[in-house]
């Protein structure tokens, strides 16, 4: 499996509710934040892109800012505009 399959994977085990930044999916496959977020670039819609923040909680901006109001939907806790990443954070096994 290639990393974008693996990216593609992992991010579709995050479940409703709980995200992950780009730095806990690059910890969990051993590459840089920044590689993780060059490849959920490349993605196709039908990957979960809006539970995978910025470590500091703040939601992707892609999709036309539509990821705050998927979040909230799916009972994802947040504090003012940034996801509460001590409660929403997905701990990869």
């Amino acid at each position: 499996m290639d990393l974008i399959d693996e990216v593609r994977s992992t991010v579709n085990t995050i479940p409703d509710g709980k995200v992950a930044s780009y730095s806990d999916i690059g910890a969990h496959l051993g590459v840089g934040p920044r590689r993780i977020g060059r490849i959920m670039g490349l993605l196709d819609d039908d990957v979960a892109w809006w539970r995978v923040v910025y470590s500091d909680g703040r939601p992707a901006v892609c999709h036309c800012g539509t990821a705050p109001q998927i979040l909230a939907a799916e009972g994802t806790p947040f504090t003012g505009e940034r996801v509460a990443m001590t409660h929403a954070r997905h701990r990869f096994d």
